[in-house]
């Protein structure tokens, strides 16, 4: 369905007839256990996959907010592996195999490639802010009442693995004054 339009500039709806999406994302709905077990082997036939990349085509087709569909993705994960269909060591094997042979990496290139991999996947949508408050409740770390206070705070963040961003906007929201905070910002560089 295409029509022509006498405008300059089209509208949204008309262009939407004019260039249709190729693939429209598909809608979340709830599948029986079965189809979903036949959606997950395809997409694992098209090619490998880790825990955490099947988990999230997964979450694209169950509704993932309720405790039925969370369970059903979990069902169906530990049926792949109890098939041997899904296995992150060999994963990592073929992945490694794969760019040593193909791209003619070498092994730290290999290592660290996957590894970046592994950890973005561990940390897919969680907030680095909302997990360094979680780090500082369980440390018992308070609202700092000084320069020093918040000098400790700063560095028990940094030897937790935060980003210099997300310590500094936790110390902003806490009103640690400029001063204190250029002085630590001096210190990291």
């Amino acid at each position: 369905m295409s029509f022509v339009v006498n405008s300059l500039f089209p509208t949204c709806t008309e262009l939407r007839y004019r260039y249709p999406m190729p693939f429209p994302r598909p809608k979340k709905r709830f599948y029986s256990e079965d189809e979903l077990y036949e959606y997950a082997v395809g997409a694992l036939a098209r090619r490998m996959r880790t825990v955490a990349e099947l988990k999230r085509l997964l979450r694209l087709r169950v509704e993932t907010d309720t405790e039925y569909g969370q369970t059903l993705i979990e069902l169906i994960i530990r049926r792949l592996k109890d098939h041997s269909y899904l296995n992150d060591s060999q994963y990592a094997a073929y992945f490694s195999s794969l760019r040593r042979d193909n791209q003619k990496f070498g092994r730290q290139r290999v290592v660290s490639d996957l590894i970046a991999k592994a950890v973005d996947a561990a940390f897919d949508g969680v907030s680095e802010e909302k997990q360094a408050r979680e780090f500082l409740r369980k440390k018992r770390l308070m609202k700092p009442k000084d320069q020093k206070q918040a000098a400790r705070i700063f560095r028990q963040l940094a030897r937790g693995g935060f980003g210099s961003k997300t310590i500094f906007t936790i110390l902003k929201k806490w009103d640690v004054d400029e001063e204190t905070l250029s002085a630590l910002e001096s210190e990291t560089a």
